[in-house]
Parts: structure tokens; sequence; C-alpha cells
């Protein structure tokens, strides 16, 4: 039961046609660390499986949606280091399962559906004491653990503090934390989030963030959601496809896509100072795009 080392990622090269003169732009490749545990999933919960494993637990018990990269994540995370795991899923069982809980079944998880009412009052601590034996996380990794972890991801290539600018989207704040408590000094920290109405995510991130001796800028763009979490446009898909043709980067559609569309939008609207290094964070869940028909994607 030993947790898999996390290798040297690559970084790969945005140049598109649209970026302005004296701006240079890269995106670290979370995408590539694994084919099931991918991205910014793996280093949230790496802390918590090493919790639960030091806790002598059994399981990990989470929380997410039918197409949710958490639970995908968590599943194989906890068959590749010889725990159970039990995902509480939003909404009534459906007649056939999504692609992800396909994958999140297929890897041993136990599925629990709740009804998405239940789902919205639901209390980690109750289902902690219905199920003593499983270390339980929040719903997308949401605490001081995942955010612990993902204080790692700025180790994952050399060179990473040379940034000006980290670009991240968001969906409950946790990685941007782990991002926020690790930069180097100088670097500000972009957070994007995919959710209508998150001004939330400001306490959030506040709640997980460590006090530290040089404090790092960081800024929350709310206007790039696209509608909502999971809601998707034309131009989404348009913007993902050129991307993908200029790039040869796959994007998803719930959070990279609209990462990338808010970079752009930001590089188009001078909020970049010429010379300024920009790094973007590929934080997986590419397995998203598969609740897509065919032929929507160029690359799918």
């Amino acid at each position: 039961m030993i947790l898999p080392e996390i290798p040297i990622l690559p970084i790969s090269k945005v140049q598109p046609d649209w970026l302005p003169a004296g701006l240079c732009a890269d995106m670290l490749r979370l995408d590539q660390l694994h084919a099931a545990i991918s991205g910014n999933k793996w280093y949230k919960l790496k802390r918590n499986l090493e919790a639960a494993l030091a806790g002598g637990k059994t399981g990990l018990l989470t929380f997410g949606g039918a197409w949710s990269n958490h639970l995908a994540a968590t599943a194989a995370a906890c068959h590749a280091t010889g725990l159970r795991s039990i995902g509480v899923v939003r909404g009534e069982r459906p007649a056939t399962l999504s692609l992800t809980l396909q994958q999140a079944q297929a890897h041993g998880m136990e599925l629990q559906f709740i009804s998405r009412e239940a789902y919205r009052t639901v209390n980690p601590a109750e289902w902690g004491a219905r199920f003593p034996e499983y270390f339980v996380v929040p719903e997308g990794g949401h605490n001081a653990l995942g955010a612990l972890g993902c204080e790692d991801i700025l180790k994952s290539a050399p060179g990473l503090d040379a940034y000006t600018h980290l670009l991240c989207a968001g969906g409950t704040g946790t990685t941007l934390a782990g991002l926020i408590n690790s930069a180097a000094p100088g670097q500000t920290v972009i957070g994007i989030p995919v959710l209508k109405q998150a001004e939330w995510m400001e306490a959030s991130i506040r709640e997980l963030l460590r006090p530290r001796h040089t404090p790092v800028a960081w800024q929350l763009h709310y206007q790039f959601h696209q509608g909502g979490y999971a809601k998707t446009s034309p131009a989404l898909f348009a913007f993902m496809n050129d991307f993908h043709a200029q790039t040869g980067i796959p994007l998803d559609i719930i959070y990279t896509g609209k990462m990338g569309m808010a970079f752009r939008g930001l590089a188009l609207g001078g909020h970049f100072q010429a010379g300024s290094r920009i790094l973007l964070l590929h934080t997986g869940g590419l397995q998203g795009n598969l609740s897509l028909p065919p032929g929507v994607l160029s690359f799918h």
C-alpha cells in the first residue's frame, strides 16, 4: 500500500495566434500525471490517503455528482493503495450509470445515491459516524489536507518559480489555496471560478491559507463561468477545438476549457504587462468530455 511517486510533469508551449506580443505562456500538464488519477485530483487526495492509512482506516468516503472527476480519481487512488471507497452521489440512481460512475465502480467504489435535496444539506461528519472505519473527504477534496497536497504542484517540474503569473480554474478553491501557499515571492495566482455566483470561493480559499512571511498576490475573476457549473456553449466548444488545433493540448468542458477562454479574455483585455510569463495549470478532468455526443469536439 505504498503511494505512487509523482513524476516530473511536462510543460507545453501555449502560443496561439491571439496571444499578444510580449507575453509568454506555457501549460503545466497535470493531465499527464496518471491515466485514471488525473490532474490536480491526485494532489488533493494524496495527504488524505496518507492520513487514512496512518489512522488505520479501511477506506475513503467522499461525495460528488454523476460526472465527478473527484469520485473517479478517489476510486482509482483507493484501488491503487489497497483501500476501499464509498462515493455518495448527488441524485437518484439512474437506469444507466454515467461513464464516470462506471469507471469508479470498476475500481471498486461502492456508490450510494441520495436525492439532490438531501445532498444540499449533506453533513460529512454524519457520514463519518455511519462509517467509522472510513476516512471522510469532503466534496472535491476540499480540506486542509487537500490544500497541503496541492502545495506540491509547484514542485512537479523545474523552473516554475520563474513565472510571473499562475492561472488555474477553481471549483472548491482547494487547489488555488495550495498554489497561494506555495507560490514564489512576486508571483500572482489567478483563479477562474467555473461556477456562477461563486463569490463565496474567496472565503473558501482563505480558510485554507497558511500564515507566511511573504504574502502572495492572488485574485479571482468570476465572469468566465459560461453560465454556471458544467454549463457549455458553442463558443466554448469552438474555443476548445481551435486551442487544440493550435497547441495540440486537449482541454475539458468543465474546468480547463473555461480557464483557457478566461486567459484569452484577460490577455486580449490588457490584464498582463508586456514581459509577463504566465503558467496555465491543466487540472485534468478530460473524462468529462465523454458526456458529449461524438463530433462536438475534434479531439475525442
